[in-house]
């Protein structure tokens, strides 16, 4: 129900009496005809009925707004119209008299809006305490961040100045907050208005603005704000909580690549689909993106309940666990990963499953062993054993020319990938990629806690760099990898140029904190200083997708994993998978299936099986080519 606005229809009642008595007095020549009591009542009577009729009198508008200004003035004019007729009918002096009048009445009605929007907006006004900030665009976004801040008393924001790129708008006013020039204005802006804070309300803005307005007030110790992207504003207004930091993503100097799930996940339609560490951070996003695939049937394994509990209430809105598609296992288990795979007897498996902490891997290595290494050899085996169509293992970019346990763990279960794909046909294959921003652990988090705590926030070394990706790129790939990989073959997404984790990390303080101090603690045992994407004798060869490479990855027979029992001297075990990990680099130097297949495996010293439909690669010596002329 409305609640009438009392005070103004009272205003509005007196208007039409007041202005019909006044003009109805000729001042020049002394005389005075007034409309009779009757008129007066009258026009009372049709001002109010007509505002009531038409909403001017219940809270549908704002008071002193566009659409209530609108309604206000055909009420005026209706009640004019009807009191020439009420003048004529009633012989009335002066019978055009209501015509002259309704200006000076509209004029009345309309002041006393002003007024009470005035202080309206006085009370809704932020607290003098609020962040004065300085507001980067004046389009409809920005005019409505604006107008939300103004019109909220418990905002944490007061702009108190706009800038804006169009030159067209320098001098206009949005809620009597005025634009003072353009971005290259900011921070002159900022001090002479004395604020420390800035909002990007440009929807539409890539990361290079976000950037530049980070890089510019820098040396202010400012913090910058943004708003939500367009399409999150497609169908609402921007309000003071749309307004959130900026995304470390934002900061990070690489476009996000525009892999289009769409148009690959077609063999995920209708089918039943696996994956491992569902309920970790590249596994739940998976499962997100492969729901949307329509699958048949999508089995959920991770031996951690809560993290199952979580994924499976981000795809349902519900989490009862109840499902038999929710499967609680742990991938060290070989037997239970057989009776899993022969309930749901899935076409396609998604490996998420491992190990992934460098630091503590390296204390443990026998521990990156038992999941890495021989829990991916239990899930291939099963999936072998059990028809899968596809096997798709996510490893990392530590992966390439390895130097830690992590790393080297990671290389084995690429080439034990490699290996079940030759002897089995199966299409298994590995996606390599580096860093995943949000994901649990990712230094970004870390630097994210750092800074809410108050700091420090520790970097390794001043010149270490990574290659980083979003969570939903580093899955697209995952998923695309799944559509267009061979058998055997490792996929690396183009992720551009490595980033400066000293750079992540000032802006990040920049942005949120700028107290907070950066130290250096030193790169940890199997750290490098730069990561690598292709390792020795691996060529970036991309025959399928303009940002996905294609690397050859030796296989390595499980028998040979004898060497490696986890309760092997840490030392001595290290040294082993070292040894395994390193020596399948050289074995396939230069070597590319898409090269030419013959070529490429000549190269390495093995056999194509042509009556093999997969290329089973076997591994036994070529003679050498004889020499030319020969």
């Amino acid at each position: 129900m409305w609640c009438v606005q009392v005070p103004i229809a009272l205003v509005d009642a007196a208007a039409w009496p007041l202005a019909l008595a006044l003009l109805g007095m000729d001042v020049l020549i002394g005389t005075y005809a007034p409309s009779t009591p009757a008129v007066a009542a009258a026009a009372v009577a049709l001002q109010l009925g007509t505002g009531a009729a038409s909403g001017l009198y219940t809270r549908r508008w704002r008071v002193g707004g566009y659409d209530e200004a609108y309604v206000l003035s055909r009420s005026v004019a209706a009640c004019a119209v009807l009191l020439v007729v009420l003048h004529l009918a009633t012989a009335q002096p002066l019978p055009l008299l209501p015509l002259v009048a309704a200006p000076l009445v509209l004029l009345a009605m309309a002041s006393a809006r002003w007024v009470a929007r005035r202080q309206t907006d006085r009370r809704l006004r932020p607290a003098e305490a609020a962040t004065r900030v300085v507001v980067v665009g004046a389009g409809e976004a920005g005019r409505q961040v604006v107008e939300a801040m103004l019109h909220s008393p418990t905002s944490p924001y007061l702009p108190v100045a706009i800038v804006d790129d169009d030159r067209t708008k320098t001098g206009l006013s949005i809620g009597g907050v005025p634009v003072l020039g353009r971005r290259d204005a900011l921070v002159d802006v900022l001090r002479t208005r004395r604020a420390s804070g800035v909002v990007v309300a440009v929807p539409s803005a890539d990361d290079e603005l976000v950037r530049d307005v980070v890089e510019r007030v820098a040396p202010l110790g400012v913090v910058v704000k943004v708003v939500p992207p367009i399409d999150e504003l497609l169908t609402r207004a921007v309000s003071v909580a749309d307004i959130h930091p900026v995304d470390p993503a934002d900061l990070l100097g690489r476009p996000v690549a525009d892999l289009d799930l769409a148009a690959v996940c077609g063999y995920l339609a209708g089918r039943r689909v696996l994956v491992t560490g569902a309920g970790g951070s590249i596994g739940s996003e998976l499962c997100r993106q492969i729901n949307r695939c329509s699958p048949e049937r999508l089995v959920m394994l991770d031996r951690d309940e809560s993290a199952l509990h979580g994924v499976q209430l981000s795809l349902e809105g519900h989490a009862l666990l109840d499902d038999r598609s929710i499967v609680v296992a742990d991938i060290r288990d070989s037997q239970r990963l057989s009776a899993v795979m022969a309930e749901h007897r899935p076409h396609v498996v998604f490996h998420a499953a491992a190990l992934k902490h460098l630091p503590l891997l390296e204390m443990h290595p026998g521990e990156a062993v038992k999941t890495n290494v021989l829990g991916t050899l239990n899930v291939l085996e099963a999936s072998a054993a059990w028809g899968v169509e596809r096997f798709v293992n996510i490893s990392t970019d530590k992966a390439a020319d390895p130097c830690s346990v992590l790393g080297y763990s990671k290389r084995l279960a690429e080439q034990l990938t490699t290996w079940v794909a030759c002897e089995t046909g199966m299409v298994a294959l590995s996606v390599r990629f580096g860093n995943v921003l949000g994901s649990r652990g990712s230094v970004l988090v870390t630097f994210a806690e750092q800074i809410r705590q108050g700091g420090p926030v520790t970097v390794t070394d001043p010149d270490v760099t990574r290659f980083f990706m979003t969570v939903e790129e580093a899955v697209s790939l995952v998923v695309q990898a799944g559509a267009v990989g061979g058998a055997g073959e490792a996929l690396i997404l183009d992720m551009g140029r490595p980033v400066r984790i000293l750079d992540v990390a000032r802006r990040m303080v920049e942005t949120s904190a700028p107290q907070v101090r950066i130290e250096f603690t030193g790169l940890r045992p199997g750290e490098k200083l730069h990561e690598d994407l292709f390792g020795p004798g691996e060529c970036d060869v991309r025959p399928v997708h303009p940002l996905i490479s294609h690397v050859a990855v030796p296989p390595l027979d499980p028998e040979e994993l004898r060497a490696l029992a986890p309760s092997t001297p840490d030392a001595e075990l290290v040294r082993r998978m070292r040894s395994m990990a390193q020596r399948g680099a050289v074995a396939l130097h230069g070597a590319h299936p898409f090269v030419a297949p013959e070529v490429a495996h000549a190269q390495a010293g093995l056999r194509l099986e042509d009556a093999n439909p997969f290329h089973r690669l076997v591994a036994t010596p070529l003679a050498p080519p004889a020499p030319a002329g020969a």
